[in-house]
């Protein structure tokens, strides 16, 4: 029996990563109220993957779209700038419960990442306390930081060649959970730009699964989502990625609405 001392918190994307299926992110650059954590809990989305990197969401609307989505049961994962690790406590502290951190690409920068973002005896986070994630109530100080260290996704972005270079130091660092491919940005560095599904590409892809394979981590990968690019999904899953930022909230609009017109518009006498 839970008694209200008893933490209780749970990360989907995480327990889906655990038992082996796909873990499957909605982005979100440009949705601004807590609708959308609705909207991807009905079409069954495990987490929203929210872009302070290149949207404009300012922290304090994600923070509410973060503590809406974690009790529906959708896990809220944030996306900060480049070695924002300032940003990643702000967002771990109101609500998040993963932060990917992008353009990782040596060993010192993986263990900076698991420094701002777990608590110790993994990392060095910063002390806070009333958190959204028990509904602010009052938790022992060490269950409620081992609940939190145990349900949140340290997630790095490998997206140069640099960093593919660095990939079997970095995938060996103790709490980091994900191994994230940025395809847009890592394909543009092997010379192929907007090519996501060339050779090198899958290669460079199958290296660093081979990497988490290897150190108990978990693959990731973004940018697959329409044309060619998405034909490769099934040779990447295959491959072992698991993580899967599956579009973002324009892609799905843009698509359906799409359709839609071009349903309505063949109506016409």
């Amino acid at each position: 029996m839970n008694t209200p001392h008893t933490p209780l918190l749970a990360n989907p994307v995480l327990e889906r990563l655990k038992r082996g299926e796909l873990a499957l992110t909605l982005m979100v650059r440009h949705a601004r109220t807590v609708d959308i954590a609705l909207a991807a809990r009905t079409c069954g989305f495990d987490g929203l993957f929210f872009d302070l990197q290149h949207g404009v969401i300012p922290e304090h609307e994600i923070s509410q779209m973060a503590v809406a989505a974690m009790n529906m049961g959708v896990a809220p994962i944030v996306r900060v700038p480049e070695k924002d690790y300032a940003a990643a406590l702000r967002m771990l502290d109101n609500g998040a419960l993963g932060i990917i951190m992008p353009e990782v690409t040596t060993v010192e920068d993986a263990r900076n990442s698991v420094a701002a973002c777990k608590y110790p005896p993994v990392g060095n986070r910063g002390a806070f306390g009333g958190w959204a994630h028990f509904a602010y109530r009052s938790v022992p100080a060490p269950e409620a930081r081992k609940a939190i260290n145990d349900a949140t996704l340290l997630i790095l972005m490998i997206e140069s060649r640099t960093a593919l270079g660095n990939i079997e130091a970095i995938a060996a660092v103790p709490g980091v959970d994900v191994i994230h491919i940025g395809t847009n940005d890592l394909s543009t560095d092997l010379g192929h730009p907007g090519e996501l599904a060339h050779p090198d590409v899958l290669a460079a892809i199958e290296r660093v699964a081979k990497a988490c394979k290897a150190n108990g981590k978990f693959a990731g990968v973004g940018g697959l989502y329409g044309g060619d690019a998405a034909k490769a999904l099934p040779a990447v899953v295959k491959l072992g990625a698991r993580f899967i930022t599956s579009a973002s909230e324009w892609n799905l609009m843009l698509a359906a609405g799409t359709q839609r017109v071009k349903a309505l518009r063949a109506l016409e006498p």
